[in-house]
């Protein structure tokens, strides 16, 4: 009976839920914000709820199932994917390098997980001049969302189709998912239009901005909260505010769109399944649902107080261990992933690219 836990590093929340023989005991919610500051209140309860067989670490960009003690600079490198010049500044989500760091280094059996990028499922030429396909917490919520639309439907996991719809409180992403494993995806830092994050960058923007283009930048631009100034927790008091309905037809209407283009991979979804942050709130998933009811029903996931990218890390933590959940590190290819998330760019002088 395996004791596992999953952990999601949401740019507002970071969430943990820890299973017991694929039954989940625990879920935790901690503010990103204050882990920046002190990873200590985590890792405390990490300990106090343990022992572990294994805990699925929050990977960012992704590894190839790494395990932590096999974890060093480069590694963390590939996971938050920073230039030189920032690399002590511990840009991104919540001071990531240094949490990421303190799970290495806590002895608790962590493993490392892919994003989208890694996965042989996704075939080759849908990787040219990506590298954010799907971070992987993205990966972790598709399992989570297998798992259920497994157990709703009565289907074997390999018969699950849909493209999961990622609306975090800060960026949006979307998976395709077909005969039960990703086959390919839009990564919030090159898809759709988010709350707080403006999605993919035009390119002329991009090359415009030149030295104002940071880590920092990619958080910013979104439809709702463009510059992180909003408490994005009351999502439903934004959805009636006149001042921001510009703002959701943008961002509902960038989500329908990535859905509808990641048909070309799933070309009959079983539902389009929603989860992050805004599946809390009905009205968002209401009229998503009526922009795209000719493809499928739409549907949100919303798992309990931890996330669904969370209880996905601990399914994939106790398939790993052997749990009841197995099956799901084998349909999603978890131990043939390789490579990095920097493997397949074609862009003149990618291969300059230098992490620190």
């Amino acid at each position: 009976m395996p004791r596992v836990a999953g952990l999601d590093p949401g740019t507002v929340s970071f969430d943990l839920c820890v299973l017991r023989d694929g039954e989940p005991v625990l879920e935790r919610v901690f503010d990103t914000g204050l882990l920046r500051e002190d990873s200590g209140p985590l890792l405390e309860t990490l300990a106090r709820h343990g022992p572990y067989d294994l805990l699925y670490g929050p990977s960012g960009y992704g590894l190839p199932l790494v395990a932590a003690a096999d974890v060093g600079e480069r590694e963390l490198a590939e996971m938050v994917l920073v230039r030189p010049d920032q690399a002590h500044a511990d840009t991104g989500v919540g001071g990531m390098r240094s949490l990421l760091r303190a799970l290495a280094r806590s002895g608790l059996p962590v493993v490392f997980g892919p994003g989208v990028i890694h996965l042989p499922s996704v075939p080759r030429h849908r990787k040219y001049n990506r590298i954010d396909l799907g971070t992987a917490d993205k990966v972790c919520a598709a399992a989570y969302a297998i798992a259920d639309q497994s157990a709703r439907r009565a289907i074997a996991p390999g018969q699950t189709a849909m493209v999961l719809l990622e609306l975090g409180g800060a960026f949006t992403a979307a998976v395709a998912i077909a005969e039960g494993q990703i086959v390919d995806g839009v990564g919030g830092s090159s898809g759709p239009l988010g709350v707080r994050a403006a999605g993919a960058l035009d390119g002329e923007l991009a090359y415009l901005l030149g030295p104002a283009l940071r880590k920092e930048t990619l958080f910013t631009g979104g439809a709702l909260d463009p510059g992180g100034a909003l408490q994005v927790s009351d999502l439903r008091a934004l959805w009636s505010a006149p001042a921001h309905a510009d703002g959701w037809t943008a961002l509902l209407e960038a989500a329908a769109k990535a859905v509808r283009a990641l048909t070309v991979s799933v070309p009959a979804p079983h539902e389009i399944v929603v989860s992050g942050r805004l599946a809390r709130v009905p009205q968002v998933v209401a009229a998503l649902a009526a922009a795209l009811e000719d493809l499928a029903p739409v549907i949100a996931l919303v798992p309990g107080r931890a996330s669904a990218a969370a209880h996905g890390g601990a399914l994939l933590a106790d398939a790993l261990a052997g749990g009841r959940h197995a099956v799901l590190a084998e349909i999603l290819k978890l131990r043939e992933s390789s490579g990095t998330a920097l493997d397949h760019l074609r862009v003149a002088g990618s291969d300059s690219i230098v992490l620190g």
